[in-house]
């Protein structure tokens, strides 16, 4: 069973408690005064219903995980998102900061080129 900060979550209380009414069914059955056949015939009764009961919480465990994985999904999707628009917002700064850069020295070297032809 999974403990999240002290915390049980739903399917672990639920597979608890209904192992726990199986065993005591179980011991019910076992306990109570019956002849061999009876008692048979009740073991397979509470074993049948047990399966049943394993198939049910087995069919939800497996709902609540296609949830949480497409929740996941959804959620990784949602970062991946956000993080190409960091990156392409990124790109699009630096691209900007070259091309200022670029004109910073183009700037500069016409200066020098003209400082040049007037003292030469």
């Amino acid at each position: 069973m999974s403990c999240n900060e002290g915390r049980y979550s739903a399917g672990s209380i639920f597979i608890s408690f209904l192992l726990g009414g199986a065993v005591g069914a179980v011991l019910g059955a076992l306990l109570t005064p019956r002849s061999g056949p009876e008692t048979r015939d009740r073991i397979r009764e509470q074993a049948s219903y047990v399966k049943g009961e394993a198939t049910k919480v087995a069919d939800e465990v497996r709902e609540m995980a296609s949830e949480l994985l497409e929740k996941s999904k959804e959620h990784i999707e949602q970062k991946k998102a956000i993080l190409e628009s960091a990156l392409e917002a990124g790109k699009e700064a630096m691209e900007k900061e070259k091309e200022r850069l670029l004109s910073k020295i183009r700037k500069e070297e016409e200066e020098v080129q003209e400082e040049e032809s007037i003292s030469g």
